[in-house]
């Protein structure tokens, strides 16, 4: 066989996966993997295109393609742009990671939390996650019914505010706390076509999000709040997300992932 044969066999057979708010922070650590992995790599934003030439082409280097869904998931028909335009790109997908979320504008107790700002999370990191997924996992059904060998796999992004209470950003932890059982919800359903649903849980992460609280976090930190005494990272979610997504847990759908360094282990 050719050399040219081969090259293209391997074009052909590459997965795609999407990534949403895949330019930067934990989803840029996963895109990176995922292009490291072999994967044609969709990643959707809401910042303007030229804002992100840098990161795609840093993504490409790993030889794959790489193109920008830019749209708000929180958006019926930016949903449905984004899921478009990987359809015309790429004409397939085979892993979306659900990664895109928002933190509160405004951190208030639950006492003075308001309406716009409970629905401004809720949006993005719930609503607009569960109905991307929708979207998705009815398209990668009817690829696995055209292609019985398809394999496909949802990953959801979600954080250990899924379980731990943070009485000043309720609506965060609500959304996540949401988002955790949606994985539930859709691995039970997609049980029946072999598409396993997948949550990492993400602990304390080094992104430009978690920049404004870092001298907090650096103290409780070294005062013992994880057993691993630093700061995950992008890498670290990363990684994971890119075990899921080439298929080393096939016989764990719905189950969660975490990545908190032991901060969740109950101790005395």
């Amino acid at each position: 066989m050719g050399r040219c044969t081969c090259h293209l066999i391997e074009i052909i057979m590459r997965r795609a996966a999407l990534v949403t708010g895949g330019s930067r922070g934990i989803g840029l650590g996963i895109a990176q993997h995922l292009a490291k992995n072999g994967f044609d790599v969709a990643i959707n934003g809401v910042r303007d295109a030229s804002a992100v030439e840098d990161v795609i082409k840093s993504l490409e280097t790993w030889g794959g393609k790489i193109i920008y869904c830019q749209g708000s998931i929180a958006s019926t028909e930016d949903r449905k742009s984004i899921i478009q335009k990987v359809r015309d790109h790429f004409g397939k997908l085979h892993v979306l990671v659900n990664n895109a979320g928002i933190a509160p504008k405004e951190r208030r107790d639950v006492l003075e939390t308001s309406e716009e700002s409970f629905d401004h999370v809720v949006s993005t990191n719930l609503k607009g996650n569960y109905f991307l997924t929708q979207l998705a996992a009815n398209w990668m059904i009817d690829q696995k019914k055209s292609d019985p060998s398809f394999q496909g796999a949802i990953i959801n992004v979600s954080s250990i505010s899924a379980t731990v209470a943070s009485v000043n950003r309720g609506e965060y932890c609500i959304s996540k706390a949401g988002l955790s059982m949606a994985t539930q919800l859709f691995a039970v359903r997609l049980g029946e076509f072999d598409i396993p649903v997948f949550e990492v849980r993400p602990g304390i992460i080094s992104t430009d999000m978690t920049s404004g609280v870092k001298e907090k976090y650096d103290k409780l930190i070294e005062g013992g709040l994880t057993i691993q005494k630093r700061w995950g990272s992008p890498e670290d979610v990363g990684s994971v997300v890119a075990s899921l997504a080439v298929g080393h847990f096939p016989y764990s759908t719905g189950q969660v992932i975490m990545v908190d360094g032991g901060l969740t282990i109950p101790r005395l």
